[in-house]
């Protein structure tokens, strides 16, 4: 069968495709931002924080391969990727009620148990969201506009990222209360955060729903020179198969999510500890870190949506290789600069590098590998490049403790620690990237 070209999309076709990206970011940069004070004030004790947080990246352990097998393999009047997508989008908006309200289930089970429970349900569904967008994207858009793709998901990943750190701090500038009222243990301004962020996440995704037409079964096989009567390789097979590219890849991408782990899991003690000096997780002092902890988050976001415009002219110029190098190398010189800050207001400025890290990061390593991929199976690969994100967290999570201990318990070296990984998968990209 001829192959034939994917016809270009307009501006507005490729950015509705990853629309929905939008409001799944505001839900997980609320996660990211949160859970440490959500889990903390129900009770968590900080040298085992990061064992909760491993209820992300085993649910995307588990979950993205199978997700993306069985879309590559679904075919549906609703489309390939779409139902996966819009399931998994209502799931991760219940789970998102639920959460900041886990001190109300303690006649089930105790809060911080319910709450981590919570935790890896919308951390699992998540996955079933996030998986199918990457594989959308490579789905649709012809291979001259593969970085412009996935640099407009990234900007939107990155805004998203923005309106979801800032809604307990815009919140609290409208008086909704920042501390837990008489007898409670949760903000809020972290309860009605999750409430907002859960609504837009839902209705974004049932925008793409809509606004997203999925090549059907004939024409994306003409699209992909894919043969009907080819059998398709079962799953022991494709893991005999893997692209080179992902072993290349899963090197940066092992010393990048180790870093950014730790970082979200400790900034806001380490805010709380070097800035507020304060441990109480239910103190106002404690909340005024989780809330500059998000307004961080959104700005190193906002640079990080602002570099994703700029990413594919770089991309275009210097090579996808050199330019995510150079991003990693940027962000681990920022984490490793906050040891040095006592200021809340100059944290601002190393969020510049980590930023420009951070949209590296969702946008290099997908577009270099995406056209690596044959077009049948991209969703199992993606799905299976996902265990270069979640195992590193994973070890994190496992390790972390040891590393606070190591630390002398001071939550602020643990961003150190990060900043290290961080320059490190810079400095090795060079090395270790072959096909760029």
């Amino acid at each position: 069968m001829a192959r034939k070209e994917k016809p270009l999309l307009s501006f507005w076709q490729i950015w509705n495709l990853s629309f929905g990206f939008l409001g799944v970011q505001i839900g997980y940069s609320l996660q990211n931002a949160n859970t440490s004070r959500i889990l903390s004030a129900v009770g968590a004790d900080v040298h085992h924080l990061s064992l909760f947080w491993l209820a992300a990246p085993i649910a995307g352990l588990i979950v993205q391969p199978i997700v993306g097998l069985s879309s590559d393999k679904t075919w549906t009047r609703f489309g390939r990727r779409i139902p996966f997508i819009l399931g998994g989008a209502i799931v991760s908006a219940i789970a998102m009620f639920f959460m900041p309200n886990s001190e109300y289930y303690a006649h089930l089970m105790p809060p911080v148990i319910f709450g981590a429970f919570m935790l890896l349900l919308m951390d699992t569904s998540f996955n079933v969201t996030m998986q199918p967008f990457r594989a959308l994207v490579s789905d649709m858009v012809p291979d001259r506009q593969r970085n412009l793709g996935y640099s407009i998901q990234s900007f939107l990943i990155n805004l998203g990222a923005v309106l979801g750190s800032v809604l307990p701090a815009i919140l609290t500038f409208i008086g909704i209360s920042n501390t837990p009222g008489e007898g409670e243990k949760v903000a809020s301004t972290v309860i009605w955060s999750f409430y907002i962020g859960g609504a837009t996440l839902f209705l974004t995704v049932i925008w793409t729903a809509i606004n997203t037409r999925e090549y059907p079964p004939k024409e994306y096989a003409e699209y992909n020179d894919i043969e009907d009567d080819k059998p398709r390789r079962n799953f022991l097979k494709l893991l005999t198969n893997v692209p080179k590219i992902m072993y290349q890849l899963a090197v940066t991408q092992f010393l990048s999510w180790f870093s950014l782990f730790l970082m979200w899991v400790y900034t806001t003690q380490a805010l709380a500890e070097n800035i507020w000096n304060t441990t109480d997780a239910q103190s106002k002092e404690f909340n005024d870190a989780g809330n500059w902890t998000g307004i961080l988050f959104a700005a190193y976001s906002v640079f990080a949506a602002l570099y994703s415009l700029l990413m594919p002219k770089l991309a275009d110029k210097y090579g996808r290789k050199t330019v995510y190098a150079l991003s990693l190398i940027a962000g681990g010189i920022g984490l490793i600069s906050i040891l040095l800050i006592k200021n809340q207001y100059v944290l601002l400025v190393p969020m510049i590098g980590i930023g420009i890290a951070w949209a590296a990061i969702l946008a290099m390593p997908y577009a270099l590998l995406s056209s690596k991929l044959p077009a049948q199976d991209t969703g199992v690969y993606m799905g299976l490049f996902n265990a270069t994100i979640t195992i590193p967290q994973i070890i994190a999570g496992l390790t972390g403790g040891l590393l606070l201990s190591l630390a002398g318990g001071e939550a602020v070296w643990m961003l150190v620690f990060s900043g290290i990984s961080m320059t490190l998968a810079g400095i090795v990209a060079p090395f270790v990237i072959k096909e760029a």
